[in-house]
Formats: C-alpha cells, structure tokens, sequence
C-alpha cells in the first residue's frame, strides 16, 4: 500500500512537472524598462501530437517597434494597426505600429522544440508585460492567452500567456 502511494505521488508529480514545461515560455523573463529587447518565444511541443504549423504572437500596446527575426522554413506576417497614444520615435511621430506577429510554415515537429524571436523596444515603466500566442497545428491548436487575475499565481492557469517582468530602468555606471 505504501509502495504504491509512493508510486503514485511520484507519477502525479511526474505529470506536473510535464504540464510545466509544456508552456510557451520566453527564455530570458526579465529585462530593464526601456530598453530595447529581443524576445524569444520557446515553443516546447506540438497540439496532442500534431506538428506545430503557425505560431502567433500579439504584442501589447505598451511594447513598440516590434521587428520579427526570420525562420527558414516559415513565412512571416505582421499586422499594423493604429495606436491608442501615439509614441515619438527618432524625431517621427508614430500611429501604428506591429500589433501581431505570425510565422507560419515549417512544420516544427510535436518532438522537437523551437524558438521564434522578436525585437521590440520595452516600455518606460516597470511592471509585468503579457504575450498572447496562439499555436496553430496540423490537427488543433493552443491559446497561450490565459492572464492571472489580481494576486493569482501564474502557476494555476492551464494556458497563460507568456510574461515579461520589466524592471525599473538600471542606473547609469559612472564612467571616469
């Protein structure tokens, strides 16, 4: 009876540890407030088995010139839409901006995992900044898209988005 309890524990605590990795995470979850930043999408697995064929990622309002970094393989697609405040960006005054990114293509096999990357400039405030993604496969798809309420943990969610702690700007060094 022992034995088998210990049996299933282990198996249970097997699954979540699974269940955990299964995420679309980005690799580095920090960055400085901003600072421009090159996010990396980590795509760990396909839908129940099916290679992943799209993978498409919203970019928040607060995030801007978001530029994609080719895949061979895969096709991408951006959608530029108007801006609620419009920012200043090298002496120009920008209206719209990338809101979504889409590569589609490959297929990226349910076995093997990738990594799509964009370069965006971070907001100037701190704070936690979400991505929504969406994973398009051959059979079925994933939404990354869940966002933790006010005090729940990220933990909890079965399919939450992946997020960007945004630090406070970093003190300039001192140069002499």
């Amino acid at each position: 009876m022992k034995k088998l309890l210990i049996c299933s524990l282990f198996a249970a605590g097997n699954l979540l540890v699974q269940t955990a990795y299964a995420h679309v995470t980005l690799e580095q979850a920090t960055a400085n407030a901003g600072a421009y930043h090159k996010l990396t999408f980590k795509i760990g697995h396909g839908c129940e088995g099916s290679a992943t064929t799209a993978v498409k990622v919203s970019i928040p309002e607060s995030v801007s010139g978001a530029k994609p970094m080719p895949k061979a393989g895969w096709k991408i697609d951006t959608s530029i839409l108007p801006l609620s405040v419009p920012y200043n960006s090298h002496g120009k005054t920008i209206s719209q901006d990338v809101r979504e990114v889409s590569w589609t293509g490959g297929p990226l096999p349910d076995a093997h995992y990738d990594e799509f990357a964009i370069q965006v400039k971070l907001p100037e405030k701190a704070g936690k900044v979400y991505f929504k993604v969406t994973q398009l496969c051959e059979k079925g798809r994933l939404d990354w898209v869940e966002i933790p309420a006010d005090g729940q943990a990220g933990k909890s969610l079965k399919a939450p988005a992946p997020v960007l702690d945004v630090l406070e700007k970093a003190e300039a060094a001192h140069q002499h």
